[in-house]
């Protein structure tokens, strides 16, 4: 409906009188902006957005890392995540199956390869038993072998997930998957979702940082810590165990800090003109960005100079500072959190275990990577312990998927060395500290380790239980892309695992 025009003349009056009396109300709910379907519309949106607790996350553009308050009560203050690239062999390390053994070196059974998929294998292989002898530990009696005897120690801190499920069943895919929600790349991993729903609790540190061991990046490279159609300052920040803390931090030659000051603040200056023609907060951002990198430059070297710590740390953890290795990494992962680093993610490269040579086998490579990590994960547990910061810190470990409960084979015949081909049907993963249920194992596997048989979990619940212990129900953290509200967890049936929590 036309609005009408205001006027003192008296015939002008009379004919707007008229065309109000012709307006019926079909007209009125059809042509109104502001008519009542539209106000039924909006009163019903308010409700629901009030009663889901879904209003968008507000980010102040000069400020993007800024602390935000959690939608509920968070657990874990701070998330350290270490990924085993190449996905390790849960029938080696915390899947007990004494089936298994007694079927050692049998023809697999039908049922088993009937509609299934492999990466390798083909023809009919033979069951494999595992390698190395299990014992119980702790007063929950948890199974570990004896590849682990320092992590064994400590069984009763930890959670146990015996029965995570995903569809991937190719490396760089399924490492998409487990930490960005997608198989394809293009999407925030989690600790991108993590830092954009509740900032850095430290203005001087980015608030996700990422730390490689074992010589290689991942497959899918920087699309694990990336932050995909979020905002860029949310993703992960990669730092060296040796060298400079992160590329570029230190000054070239010639430039001393004022000099860098007093560019910076001529660049301000540009930026804010540009801000004020055009508008977009980004360029705020980009300001912002860069007074935290001239923080950094400050601050970061001296939280990632393991050097400062005292010997018996050192002997804990098997550190050798100036060189990169995994056992760094955890010290440095316990540095971080302490100084309000929100998420930390260590890749350890060099877990593929297909047997098809020695150091891709379960009797070679495999043995070498467990001596690299045992002792360093076990020592992170006990150091975060004794600080009283495993309370409100989450520890998390695992690969990919898992491994096969037959012997991998190369065109239907048996390798010189031994392996384990990919399996997304089952695999573990373990998680520690806030929030968690300590001493327990949750799901059961079939008899030989090859499917999940009770309490299946899929990496989207997985995730949602991930972003409930920091305080970000899943499906009130959106970011509107592309048409849709894009989610960690994605639209398909997902939901928080609250056994597992304490």
């Amino acid at each position: 409906m036309k609005p009408f025009p205001l006027s003192n003349d008296p015939s002008a009056a009379g004919l707007e009188m008229e065309r109000l009396t012709a307006a019926t109300r079909r007209h009125f709910l059809r042509n109104c902006a502001s008519g009542l379907g539209g106000m039924w519309l909006a009163s019903q949106a308010q409700s629901a957005l009030a009663s889901s607790g879904g209003a968008p996350i507000a980010h102040d553009p000069a400020n993007p890392l800024g602390t935000r308050a959690a939608r509920v009560a968070p657990r874990a203050k701070r998330i350290i995540y270490l990924h085993m690239i190449g996905a390790p062999s849960q029938l080696e390390l915390f899947d007990y199956k004494p089936e298994l053994a007694r079927l050692d070196g049998k023809d697999c059974p039908e049922e088993f390869l009937a509609g299934k998929r492999f990466a390798f294998i083909r023809g009919v292989p033979k069951m494999l038993g595992s390698q190395y002898p299990f014992k119980q530990h702790g007063q929950s009696g948890a199974w570990v072998s004896d590849r682990m005897p320092h992590l064994s120690q400590h069984v009763d801190d930890i959670c146990f997930v015996k029965t995570m499920t995903t569809e991937q069943f190719n490396h760089g895919p399924a490492q998409l998957m487990v930490h960005t929600g997608s198989a394809t790349p293009g999407k925030p991993s989690i600790g991108s979702w993590v830092t954009w729903g509740l900032g850095t609790e430290n203005d001087n540190l980015p608030g996700y940082m990422v730390l490689i061991s074992g010589g290689r990046l991942p497959r899918v490279g920087k699309s694990l810590w990336g932050s995909g159609f979020l905002p860029s300052v949310y993703q992960g920040v990669q730092c060296r165990s040796f060298g400079d803390p992160v590329l570029n931090i230190a000054n070239p030659s010639g430039v001393t800090r004022n000099v860098r000051r007093a560019a910076l603040d001529g660049l301000s200056e540009l930026n804010m003109l540009t801000h004020q023609s055009i508008g977009d907060p980004e360029t705020i951002t980009r300001i912002a960005q860069y007074e935290m990198a001239f923080r950094m430059q400050t601050s970061l070297p001296e939280v990632m100079d393991i050097s400062q710590e005292p010997q018996h740390v050192h002997e804990l953890y098997g550190t050798r500072p100036g060189k990169e290795n995994f056992a760094n990494n955890c010290l440095l992962a316990r540095r971080l959190a302490e100084n309000g680093v929100r998420f930390i993610q260590l890749f350890d490269w060099g877990w593929d275990t297909h047997g098809s040579n020695d150091s891709e086998s379960l009797n070679g490579g495999f043995v070498r990577k467990c001596e690299q990590t045992d002792r360093p994960i076990a020592a992170l547990l006990q150091d975060l312990k004794q600080r009283g910061m495993l309370d409100d810190t989450l520890v998390i470990w695992g690969g990919e998927f898992g491994r096969t409960p037959m012997r991998e084979n190369r065109n239907g015949k048996e390798m010189r060395f031994i392996g384990r081909d990919h399996n997304p049907n089952a695999f573990t993963i373990w998680m520690a500290g806030a929030g968690i249920k300590s001493g327990i194992s949750y799901g059961e596997t079939d008899p030989v380790g090859y499917q999940a048989a009770e309490n299946p979990v899929h990496l989207r619940d997985f995730h949602a239980t991930l972003l409930h212990l920091a305080g970000l129900p899943h499906k009130q953290l959106y970011y509107p892309f592309q048409g849709l509200d894009q989610r960690l967890t994605g639209v398909k049936p997902s939901k928080v695992v609250r056994d597992i929590l304490a």
